[in-house]
Protein backbone atom coordinates (compact mmCIF):
# COMPACT_ATOMS: atom_id res chain seq x y z
CA UNK A 1 0.00 0.00 0.00
CA UNK A 2 1.11 3.34 -0.75
CA UNK A 3 1.31 6.54 1.82
CA UNK A 4 2.46 8.85 -1.09
CA UNK A 5 -1.70 10.90 -1.45
CA UNK A 6 -0.39 12.62 -3.88
CA UNK A 7 -0.18 10.11 -6.20
CA UNK A 8 -3.07 8.49 -8.39
CA UNK A 9 -2.89 5.08 -7.10
CA UNK A 10 -3.16 6.39 -3.41
CA UNK A 11 -6.07 8.49 -4.40
CA UNK A 12 -7.58 5.16 -5.82
CA UNK A 13 -6.30 3.29 -2.82
CA UNK A 14 -7.97 5.87 -0.22
CA UNK A 15 -11.41 6.42 -1.74
CA UNK A 16 -14.35 5.81 -0.08
CA UNK A 17 -17.98 6.64 -0.08
CA UNK A 18 -19.12 9.53 1.99
CA UNK A 19 -22.46 9.24 4.20
CA UNK A 20 -24.44 11.94 2.40
CA UNK A 21 -25.77 12.57 6.26
CA UNK A 22 -22.34 13.36 7.48
CA UNK A 23 -21.50 15.23 4.42
CA UNK A 24 -21.26 18.90 4.80
CA UNK A 25 -20.14 22.36 3.14
CA UNK A 26 -18.42 23.39 1.59
CA UNK A 27 -18.72 21.76 -1.51
CA UNK A 28 -16.69 22.22 -4.83
CA UNK A 29 -17.61 25.43 -6.61
CA UNK A 30 -18.67 25.60 -9.98
CA UNK A 31 -15.27 25.24 -11.35
CA UNK A 32 -14.82 22.23 -9.21
CA UNK A 33 -18.09 20.68 -10.56
CA UNK A 34 -17.42 20.82 -13.63
CA UNK A 35 -13.91 19.27 -13.09
CA UNK A 36 -15.82 16.30 -11.53
CA UNK A 37 -18.20 16.10 -14.34
CA UNK A 38 -15.82 16.55 -17.32
CA UNK A 39 -13.83 13.62 -15.20
CA UNK A 40 -17.20 11.51 -15.57
CA UNK A 41 -16.99 11.95 -18.65
CA UNK A 42 -13.31 10.02 -19.38
CA UNK A 43 -15.00 6.68 -18.72
CA UNK A 44 -15.13 3.61 -21.19
CA UNK A 45 -18.20 4.26 -24.11
CA UNK A 46 -18.26 1.43 -26.51
CA UNK A 47 -19.45 3.35 -29.32
CA UNK A 48 -18.52 7.00 -27.92
CA UNK A 49 -22.38 7.00 -27.63
CA UNK A 50 -22.16 8.82 -23.95
CA UNK A 51 -25.17 6.57 -22.82
CA UNK A 52 -25.56 8.79 -19.34
CA UNK A 53 -26.48 12.61 -18.65
CA UNK A 54 -25.74 14.25 -15.21
CA UNK A 55 -28.46 17.19 -13.63
CA UNK A 56 -27.36 19.34 -10.71
CA UNK A 57 -29.54 20.31 -8.34
CA UNK A 58 -28.92 23.37 -6.92
CA UNK A 59 -29.03 24.53 -3.30
CA UNK A 60 -32.23 26.78 -3.82
CA UNK A 61 -34.33 23.83 -5.76
CA UNK A 62 -33.43 21.18 -2.64
CA UNK A 63 -37.12 22.18 -1.02
CA UNK A 64 -38.76 21.82 -4.40
CA UNK A 65 -37.06 18.42 -4.62
CA UNK A 66 -38.48 17.54 -1.41
CA UNK A 67 -41.62 18.63 -2.42
CA UNK A 68 -41.53 16.24 -5.28
CA UNK A 69 -40.40 13.36 -2.85
CA UNK A 70 -43.00 13.91 -0.59
CA UNK A 71 -45.71 13.52 -3.13
CA UNK A 72 -44.49 10.89 -4.57
CA UNK A 73 -44.30 9.32 -1.78
CA UNK A 74 -47.84 10.03 -0.58
CA UNK A 75 -49.25 8.70 -4.32
CA UNK A 76 -47.33 5.50 -3.43
CA UNK A 77 -48.29 4.99 0.04
CA UNK A 78 -51.11 7.23 1.29
CA UNK A 79 -50.64 6.07 4.59
CA UNK A 80 -47.41 6.77 5.52
CA UNK A 81 -46.06 8.39 8.86
CA UNK A 82 -44.30 11.54 9.85
CA UNK A 83 -41.33 9.77 10.30
CA UNK A 84 -41.56 8.52 6.20
CA UNK A 85 -42.18 12.30 5.16
CA UNK A 86 -39.49 13.86 7.40
CA UNK A 87 -37.43 11.18 5.62
CA UNK A 88 -37.81 12.37 2.49
CA UNK A 89 -37.13 16.07 3.08
CA UNK A 90 -34.00 15.05 4.92
CA UNK A 91 -32.97 13.29 1.57
CA UNK A 92 -33.06 16.25 -0.20
CA UNK A 93 -31.55 18.29 1.70
CA UNK A 94 -28.23 16.21 2.99
CA UNK A 95 -24.49 17.59 1.33
CA UNK A 96 -23.89 20.93 0.16
CA UNK A 97 -23.93 19.64 -4.07
CA UNK A 98 -26.17 16.73 -5.49
CA UNK A 99 -25.79 15.51 -9.11
CA UNK A 100 -28.52 13.36 -10.05
CA UNK A 101 -26.81 10.74 -12.59
CA UNK A 102 -29.10 9.20 -15.72
CA UNK A 103 -28.40 6.41 -17.29
CA UNK A 104 -29.43 7.39 -20.92
CA UNK A 105 -28.70 4.66 -23.30
CA UNK A 106 -29.25 5.45 -27.02
CA UNK A 107 -31.63 3.14 -28.29
CA UNK A 108 -31.21 1.55 -31.76
CA UNK A 109 -27.58 1.25 -31.15
CA UNK A 110 -25.86 -1.62 -31.91
CA UNK A 111 -24.00 -1.47 -28.39
CA UNK A 112 -26.06 -3.71 -26.13
CA UNK A 113 -27.88 -1.79 -23.45
CA UNK A 114 -25.74 -3.73 -20.79
CA UNK A 115 -22.78 -2.24 -21.75
CA UNK A 116 -24.02 1.13 -22.30
CA UNK A 117 -25.65 1.18 -18.75
CA UNK A 118 -21.77 -0.47 -17.33
CA UNK A 119 -20.46 2.70 -19.00
CA UNK A 120 -23.07 4.67 -16.82
CA UNK A 121 -22.07 2.71 -13.60
CA UNK A 122 -18.70 3.78 -14.74
CA UNK A 123 -18.90 7.57 -15.41
CA UNK A 124 -20.45 8.05 -11.83
CA UNK A 125 -17.37 6.03 -10.35
CA UNK A 126 -15.16 8.37 -11.90
CA UNK A 127 -17.11 11.28 -10.86
CA UNK A 128 -16.55 9.85 -7.25
CA UNK A 129 -12.75 9.48 -7.69
CA UNK A 130 -12.68 13.20 -9.15
CA UNK A 131 -14.45 14.15 -6.03
CA UNK A 132 -12.18 12.82 -3.68
CA UNK A 133 -9.06 13.99 -6.00
CA UNK A 134 -10.36 17.56 -5.28
CA UNK A 135 -10.64 16.71 -1.53
CA UNK A 136 -14.08 16.19 -1.02
CA UNK A 137 -16.09 13.02 -0.69
CA UNK A 138 -19.32 12.02 -2.11
CA UNK A 139 -22.00 9.27 -1.50
CA UNK A 140 -23.99 7.52 -4.42
CA UNK A 141 -27.57 6.80 -2.64
CA UNK A 142 -30.19 4.78 -4.67
CA UNK A 143 -33.19 3.41 -3.35
CA UNK A 144 -36.61 4.16 -3.45
CA UNK A 145 -36.33 7.33 -5.33
CA UNK A 146 -34.51 6.23 -8.20
CA UNK A 147 -37.82 3.85 -8.91
CA UNK A 148 -40.33 6.03 -8.51
CA UNK A 149 -41.81 6.90 -12.06
CA UNK A 150 -42.94 10.32 -10.66
CA UNK A 151 -39.18 11.24 -9.70
CA UNK A 152 -37.60 9.76 -12.89
CA UNK A 153 -39.95 11.96 -14.82
CA UNK A 154 -38.82 14.87 -13.16
CA UNK A 155 -35.41 14.53 -14.51
CA UNK A 156 -35.35 11.86 -16.84
CA UNK A 157 -36.02 12.29 -20.70
CA UNK A 158 -37.49 9.23 -22.31
CA UNK A 159 -36.31 6.12 -21.43
CA UNK A 160 -33.84 7.53 -19.21
CA UNK A 161 -33.07 6.19 -15.47
CA UNK A 162 -32.07 7.36 -12.38
CA UNK A 163 -29.19 5.64 -11.81
CA UNK A 164 -28.31 7.10 -8.42
CA UNK A 165 -28.14 10.57 -6.36
CA UNK A 166 -24.45 11.41 -6.16
CA UNK A 167 -23.80 13.60 -3.02
CA UNK A 168 -20.87 15.81 -2.68
CA UNK A 169 -19.27 17.74 0.23
CA UNK A 170 -16.74 17.80 2.76
CA UNK A 171 -16.64 14.79 5.59
CA UNK A 172 -18.39 16.54 8.65
CA UNK A 173 -16.72 13.59 10.74
CA UNK A 174 -13.78 11.05 10.34
CA UNK A 175 -15.07 8.81 7.33
CA UNK A 176 -14.70 4.94 8.81
CA UNK A 177 -13.32 2.24 6.43
CA UNK A 178 -15.70 -0.18 5.75
CA UNK A 179 -14.86 -3.88 5.05
CA UNK A 180 -13.62 -5.26 2.48
CA UNK A 181 -13.96 -8.26 0.31
CA UNK A 182 -10.69 -10.90 1.01
CA UNK A 183 -8.91 -10.89 -2.38
CA UNK A 184 -8.89 -15.12 -2.49
CA UNK A 185 -12.67 -14.53 -2.55
CA UNK A 186 -13.29 -12.10 -5.38
CA UNK A 187 -9.98 -13.26 -7.89
CA UNK A 188 -9.12 -16.41 -9.65
CA UNK A 189 -7.34 -17.97 -12.44
CA UNK A 190 -9.18 -19.35 -15.08
CA UNK A 191 -8.24 -22.95 -15.09
CA UNK A 192 -10.15 -24.50 -17.53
Amino acid sequence: MFNDLSSPLSLLQTRRSGKPRDLIAPGPDADQLRTILEVAQRTPDHGKLAPWRFVIVPLDKREDLAVLLETAYRAEKPDAGRLEIEAMHQFAHQAPTLVVALSAPVEGSKIPLWEQELSAGAAIMNLLHATHALGFAGGWLTGWACYNEEVRTAFAKGRERIAGFVFIGTPGREQEERPRPEYDNIVSVWDR
